[in-house]
């Protein structure tokens, strides 16, 4: 089955930048949309960004717009999420997830994403 992977959490502090990564394996298909979650401590996971398979279409959350960048590489199977001028209030784990989608459709909503990473923590100090 499919495998999503999450890397590129740390400590940063306010004002920094992050860039996640998130590698997928195990397809059996070839359309899908890939997008990136947060929780923090007491919150329910929310959506941060999504792109499609082509990269030609994008949605973000009100409070990543301007400041977070997703993009996806085809060749790697590897959707990234750059993050700069990062909040404390971002502080989160950052959760990846795939959709299996003949269309071009970003949901915000977690339940219909099929596919899990296990999370990359990512921590910023005032």
């Amino acid at each position: 089955q499919v495998q999503v992977v999450e890397s590129g959490g740390g400590l940063v502090q306010a004002g920094g930048s992050l860039r996640l990564s998130c590698a997928a394996s195990g397809r059996t298909f070839s359309t899908y949309i890939m997008g990136w979650f947060r929780q923090a401590p007491g919150k329910e996971r929310e959506f941060v960004a999504g792109i499609s398979r082509s990269g030609t279409n994008t949605r973000y959350a009100d409070f990543a717009k301007g400041r977070f960048t997703i993009s996806i590489d085809n060749a790697k199977n590897t959707e990234y999420l750059q993050m700069d001028s990062l909040k404390p209030e971002d502080t989160a784990v950052y959760y990846c997830a795939e959709k299996s989608y003949s269309g071009t459709y970003i949901s915000v909503d977690e339940t219909v994403y099929d596919y899990w990473g296990r999370g990359t923590q990512v921590t910023v100090s005032s």
